[in-house]
């Protein structure tokens, strides 16, 4: 057994010799994949002729095969397949060869290739665009492994749902499009799992209105999370924020974060804040503000004190958002300090 052993473990010389024809850096098969080297059958040629039939470069073939060496395990037939099936996505050969150098893995990932067919034949015809589907190939392969009529099925028990809480049918099909795109991974879920969340809200006191703005707003996460955790959380913001429930429900409205982070997750951003001498009533007020990370929040409130803005005795709104809008905040306190107090020459504007 050892001497077999030791001779499954000799690496392929007609794959390193094809390899480095390629120029392909086998350093770094080594140190990633080095069992790709050690196997009979590669197709390294093939693969990377049909790759140069759709117009990459050997720089471009080179860089595809050292980020994902199993891709020169797959058959040329495969490969064919996997390159009709994105084709019914991409606008043209020069789009898919760009996919396949940003996300190789994706791409050769061969696995049940008539669900991937049919799943994106259905999200054609459910009103999906091209590109958000070849965002969900790259970005949520596993959606596609799901027989087409589990997919389906999911989506019927959306609409079913959007309805029952009191969702107009003319928007329905906006409301899950953009469900969709936010969130993909919401096909992996069971009907179970949304039931009971929705019916844990439903308890809660939140109104069928209020649940389907939550729906939006968490982007359809909240079916990935369950009823105790959710519980959890918001009996520790309760407690935190010394309320009663109706103004938790209220909070939780404001910053669906309250109900969808966990009590750990909660703690660790409530004592950054707090470590920054931001007060409770503060963070009440503006609770938005526990969606961002403890990093997050050091860095803006860092930025925001070299320009002489004092956090602790402002509104924490200046903080809130995302990378853009806090630029565009950051800007507007920036301009609004350098701007001088009376240009005598510059003509008066009332706003300002």
């Amino acid at each position: 057994s050892y001497t077999t052993d030791t001779k499954s473990r000799e690496e392929n010389k007609k794959t390193l010799q094809n390899l480095y024809s390629l120029s392909v850096d086998i350093t770094k098969i080594r140190r990633l994949k080095e069992w790709v080297l050690l196997q009979d059958v590669a197709y390294v040629k093939e693969i990377a002729g049909i790759l140069q039939e759709m117009g990459a470069d050997e720089t471009t073939v080179a860089s595809i095969i050292e980020r994902c060496p199993e891709a020169i395990l797959h058959t040329p037939a495969e490969i064919n397949s996997q390159r009709a099936l994105w084709q019914l996505v991409c606008q043209n050969e020069k789009q898919l060869i760009n996919l396949i150098e940003q996300f190789p893995e994706s791409f050769f990932t061969t696995k049940y290739q008539q669900n991937q067919k049919a799943n994106i034949l259905f999200f054609q015809e459910l009103g999906l665009k091209n590109n958000i589907i070849t965002r969900f190939l790259t970005s949520a392969l596993n959606i596609f492994y799901n027989p087409v009529e589990k997919n389906k099925n999911m989506i019927e028990i959306l609409q079913r749902n959007y309805l029952n809480l009191g969702g107009s049918a003319a928007n329905m099909k906006i409301w899950i499009l953009k469900l969709l795109s936010q969130n993909p991974f919401i096909l992996l879920n069971t009907s179970t799992a949304i039931q009971e969340n929705l019916e844990f809200l439903q308890k809660n006191n939140f109104t069928d209105q209020q649940v389907l703005q939550l729906l939006s707003k968490l982007k359809g996460f909240i079916f990935q999370l369950n009823s105790t955790t959710m519980q959890k959380s918001m009996l520790f913001s309760k407690n935190i924020f010394k309320c009663s429930d109706q103004e938790l429900k209220q909070l939780v409205l404001k910053c669906p974060a309250l109900l969808y982070y966990s009590v750990p997750v909660l703690e660790e951003r409530l004592e950054g804040l707090l470590k920054e001498g931001i007060s409770i009533a503060q963070i009440r007020e503006t609770p938005m503000v526990l969606e961002l990370t403890t990093q997050i929040v050091q860095y803006r409130i860092k930025k925001l004190s070299a320009l002489g803005y004092d956090i602790k005795s402002g509104n924490l709104e200046s903080l809130n958002g995302t990378k853009k809008d806090f630029e565009v905040t950051f800007g507007k306190i920036q301009s609004k300090k350098e701007r001088p107090i009376f240009n005598p020459v510059a003509p008066l504007h009332i706003e300002d």
